[in-house]
């Protein structure tokens, strides 16, 4: 199934986490975790590419001994898991924060603010993590978002009024605001509940990807790339090994260089994995 001549020559697995690194419980597969050790004695580093925040990246990071930059925030930031290094930040500008906060209490939808290692949410907004799918972060409670417009990396906006949700997506959309991606979705998690992602242009998994070979030196052609969601889709633009597991989404499977057999919950990338131990030791 697998290339081994290809795959002798990867240098870099970039694991999407919830989905794919790790079952629906959080834990990850314990072939796996074998096969990142042995893989790391033969020279492969490893890292990951994820929309949780920074913060909720470091257990896992620490768990599998993964020293290396990790991709969050679906690329908004890219910071060393063992230090306080950051490779790339992509704050918001002040006033498109400000402009979204005056948004969401004019239409009365909560919101939050993401910073690297947190979520901030106001009495106002209390619900928010009841409400959000950021696995594993941790959330603040403030007075007011004083103070914290200059550091955030992504607005959420969420509530169960659908047309409401998507008429700030609309507000906040060109020309009206330039300089903002937006994702508009509905909650997979929690039933009739609707999302709009903010954060500035540019920032996307795999971009940030290209950011970090180039910091660590190593060709788009030597990295492999896991995923299953949406928003893995720009990582398998690459020209790196592609992989998806067995629960991806048809348009990941579609231009993915494998489709693993197995999904998250079975350690689907233990698969791949122990491929490419045999490909090394060749």
């Amino acid at each position: 199934m697998f290339d081994l001549k290809k795959l002798k020559k990867i240098e870099l697995v970039l694991f999407d986490v919830d989905g794919t690194l790790v079952n629906d419980e959080g834990e990850i597969g314990e072939r796996t975790k074998h096969l990142v050790k042995d893989l790391k004695k033969l020279g492969v580093q490893f890292s990951f590419a994820s929309g949780r925040l920074h913060s909720a990246l470091l257990p896992i990071a620490e768990e599998l001994k993964i020293h290396s930059p990790l991709i969050s925030l679906d690329g908004c930031a890219i910071k060393s898991a063992a230090g306080k290094q950051f490779i790339y930040r992509s704050f918001l500008k002040e006033n498109h924060v400000k402009k979204a906060i005056e948004y969401s209490e004019k239409y009365q939808v909560n919101i939050a603010l993401c910073h690297t290692e947190a979520i901030y949410f106001t009495e106002q907004n209390s619900v928010i993590p009841k409400l959000m799918d950021k696995f594993g972060a941790a959330y603040k409670k403030v007075d007011s978002y004083e103070g914290l417009s200059d550091k955030t990396l992504e607005i959420v906006f969420a509530g169960d009024n659908r047309q409401t949700v998507k008429f700030l997506s609309d507000k906040l959309s060109f020309p009206f605001t330039l300089g903002l991606s937006l994702s508009f979705f509905k909650s997979q998690t929690h039933e009739g509940i609707y999302y709009l992602e903010v954060r500035r242009s540019g920032s996307s998994k795999g971009k940030a990807m290209h950011r970090l070979l180039k910091y660590l030196n190593i060709k788009e052609e030597h990295t492999a790339v896991l995923g299953d969601w949406y928003n893995d889709l720009s990582l398998f633009e690459s020209k790196g090994i592609k992989v998806a597991l067995n629960n991806a989404i048809p348009e990941i499977k579609k231009i993915a260089d494998y489709v693993l057999n197995k999904s998250n919950n079975e350690d689907g990338v233990a698969d791949f994995l122990e491929a490419l131990l045999k490909a090394k030791a060749l």
